[in-house]
């Protein structure tokens, strides 16, 4: 049966109806609408419990939150950018994980992802991140470098001193399920808004893809160029798609304000210097976090933070 309906959908299609006559038309028909169908309506014509995936084995977050209830519960549900369960848990099952390192295991595909799959996602958040609750809890932001207090460490002791976080852009899929048109449009957006930056946080961009070697080779000595993803919990997520395009590190003049941009995050802000002045590299982090989302704000919507 498989391989009579690959032969209706090859090239010879029409001589071989021709061939077989007119009853076997219209079982090619049925079959073409058979194998025409979507994913999630196959998927549909099974129970749930025959699709609930096998974490016997399984050492991550998502396997020991995902009983057969929840997937029964989610398993037909998607998000308003058809970001499915099966899509966000997919590299959980793909990667058991290590008896002795317990990772996530669960990716989202856009915002409204934690609040389609909430069930799944809240207790996942909560055993992730120390008993945080979305619900009841709001994960505080401060950023005021001038309550630091004690910030500058012997040099002796500290090498360099950096703060990061991650920023996703509201209205556009996250990394594991973005479309092409998606991940340049994060690039544009976040490439305008930096070309905004004054002072010491002017910079320049340089995309993976245009970059000479000489600009390579200066990237990698800085310390500041990353990689495409060979880890399999990123590559089984989706991270590694279309690899470089729309990907790209900007800095300021300095060296000491970077962002990543579309790596695993829409952006990866980061401030950084040598030696152990971390009020300094707090300060300088917040003030470019502020300018950059305000120029973003100017021309799209505000950054956001990520939540897992």
């Amino acid at each position: 049966m498989a391989s009579f309906t690959k032969m209706l959908s090859g090239r010879n299609t029409a001589v071989l109806l021709a061939s077989l006559g007119a009853g076997t038309v219209a079982t090619g028909y049925m079959l073409s609408d058979n194998a025409a169908l979507s994913a999630k309506e196959r998927t549909k014509l099974y129970p749930p419990s025959s699709d609930f995936p096998d974490l016997r084995k399984h050492n991550n977050c998502m396997a020991t939150a995902l009983t057969p209830a929840i997937y029964a519960k989610l398993r037909d549900k998607s998000t308003p950018r058809n970001w499915t369960l099966d899509q966000c848990i997919q590299t959980g099952v793909d990667n058991p994980g290590h008896p002795f390192i317990k990772t996530v295991g669960m990716v989202a595909g856009d915002e409204e992802s934690y609040e389609v799959f909430a069930d799944i996602f809240d207790p996942i958040i909560l055993d992730r991140h120390n008993g945080y609750d979305p619900h009841t809890m709001k994960h505080p932001t401060d950023l005021d470098a001038s309550k630091i207090t004690g910030g500058v460490f012997d040099s002796k002791y500290v090498l360099s001193s950096r703060v990061r976080t991650g920023r996703s852009i509201r209205g556009l899929s996250l990394p594991p399920a973005c479309t092409r048109a998606e991940r340049r449009e994060v690039e544009r957006v976040v490439v305008t808004a930096l070309a905004g930056l004054k002072g010491d946080l002017t910079g320049r961009y340089y995309s993976l893809g245009d970059m000479t070697d000489q600009e390579q080779q200066t990237l990698i000595d800085d310390h500041f160029l990353f990689d495409k993803p060979v880890s399999p919990l990123l590559t089984c997520a989706g991270m590694a798609r279309d690899w470089p395009d729309a990907r790209g590190i900007w800095h300021n003049n300095d060296k000491t304000f970077l962002i990543w941009i579309n790596e695993e995050d829409h952006t990866r802000v980061i401030s950084m210097e040598k030696g152990g002045n971390m009020t300094r590299v707090f300060e300088r982090f917040c003030r470019g976090l502020k300018q950059v989302t305000w120029e973003a704000f100017q021309m799209f919507s505000p950054f956001k933070f990520s939540h897992v």
